[in-house]
Parts: C-alpha cells; sequence; structure tokens
C-alpha cells in the first residue's frame, strides 16, 4: 500500500488549503506546496517556509521538507521498486 504523505506546519499542525498565500522576493504569490517550494516565477528554492498565521497557523518559520510527514516511507518505497526491478538488457 503507497505510503501517503500530509503536508502539514511541523510547529502546530496547521495543514495548508492549496490556498496561494506564500509570496517570493521577486513578487509571486503562489501555493508552495504546489512546486515543492520553488518561486514558478524566478525559480528561486526556498529552503524555509512559514506557516501561515491568518488562516489558522502559527507564524513559524520551518524546513520546507519539514511540513512533508510520511515522505520517508514514501522515499523507502521509491527505493524498493528501483532495486527490485528486472535489469534491461542494452540494444
Amino acid at each position: 500500500m503507497p505510503t501517503e504523505i500530509k503536508i502539514e506546519c511541523p510547529g502546530c499542525g496547521w495543514e495548508p488549503d492549496g490556498g496561494a498565500y506564500w509570496a517570493c522576493t521577486c513578487g509571486q504569490v503562489w501555493d508552495t506546496f504546489s512546486t515543492a517550494g520553488r518561486c514558478p516565477s524566478c525559480n528561486k528554492q526556498w529552503k524555509y517556509t512559514q506557516c501561515i498565521g491568518f488562516k489558522g497557523g502559527c507564524d513559524q518559520f520551518s524546513l520546507h521538507l519539514d511540513w512533508y510527514k510520511g515522505l520517508d516511507g514514501w522515499l523507502e518505497e521509491e527505493a524498493g521498486e528501483v532495486l527490485h526491478q528486472p535489469e534491461r538488457a542494452d540494444f
């Protein structure tokens, strides 16, 4: 069974609703989780993500990757699938 990846603030557990609440220094506003923290306008990769206080969160900054719960299990499953694929002949 595939591991479910849940997105929530590591500080308070607030779950983003898909809204465009995060702003880049270039002025782009977007849903940071739709791009894994990369600005769709200037391609800046954000290491930290702020929890959105006005939507019920805590305003804390956390590592973007720490928002993804279940990521370790997903990576283990993916690695297992790659390691157990039959070898392909080169033509």
